[in-house]
């Protein structure tokens, strides 16, 4: 825990802040969370994102416990996993016990009735979030499986998703693991695609890193707008290698 806060500090008060986003920590770690920045004692609240990992009904006291540190914690998100069966009364809990002022972000499982449960999500106000790997192939979704979230999401008005896990490159690669890798500039460009009617598979399944630079670079400010709207944020436990990679095929400065 000191190790990352210290790192995502160091990030928030570089040059590429504009970048990052919120800190993510699970509910089950919360203490040990609080414990850290009482040492760091930070200028200013630390923007959270709550994963939580203790069930629904920990919900309540997890945030609590942020509440009541707020000379530490700015709560921004709260995360989780939805059941398999995503009903209408789960969604409701969820709303009751996220306050309206922080993002609902909400993992459906991948599976028979996914894309129901994608709508569900979006449609109880809730952000879905899809998860792009993890430890095993089988956590890795096809391209047809994260184009068809893609349309979901886009064909709702409004909607906006997160993604999360194995997206530390900008580009679609076979990492070390021998696994193909999407890339977070995949999902960008098509995003863009999927907006505009384009071909939203072949800018998942692309290589070509200055192909999706250049097509990402020649969005219109309107059309830019819609995307990072869409595309609301990722995860990831690195800082530099992707800022690296953006700044590698041109979409940002080099210091």
């Amino acid at each position: 825990m000191s190790e990352a806060l210290k790192g995502h500090f160091a990030s928030r008060g570089g040059d590429r802040s504009g970048v990052l986003g919120v800190f993510l920590c699970q509910a089950s770690r919360l203490p040990e969370l609080i414990t850290e920045l009482i040492k760091i004692k930070p200028a200013e609240p630390l923007p959270l994102s709550l994963i939580i990992d203790t069930g629904l009904g920990g919900v309540p006291k997890a945030i609590s416990i942020v509440e009541s540190r707020s000379e530490l914690l700015a709560l921004k998100m709260v995360e989780m996993p939805a059941p398999s069966d995503v009903d209408e009364t789960w969604l409701e809990r969820v709303s009751e016990f996220v306050p309206e002022d922080v993002v609902r972000v909400v993992e459906p499982r991948r599976g028979v009735g996914w894309l129901d449960g994608v709508q569900k999500v979006i449609e109880h106000g809730s952000r879905p979030k899809i998860r792009c790997g993890g430890q095993s192939p089988e956590n890795f979704p096809g391209l047809d499986e994260v184009a068809d979230f893609l349309s979901v999401v886009a064909s709702s008005t409004g909607a906006t998703f997160k993604a999360t896990n194995s997206l530390h490159r900008a580009v679609r690669h076979t990492a070390e693991d021998g696994i193909e890798h999407h890339g977070f500039l995949n999902l960008l460009v098509a995003s863009a695609r999927c907006l505009s009617g384009g071909d939203v598979r072949g800018a998942l399944a692309s290589t070509d890193g200055a192909a999706l630079a250049e097509e990402a670079r020649g969005l219109s400010d309107e059309a830019a707008t819609a995307v990072r709207a869409m595309f609301a944020s990722y995860a990831c436990a690195e800082f530099d290698r992707p800022v690296g990679d953006l700044v590698e095929l041109g979409l940002l400065d080099a210091e």
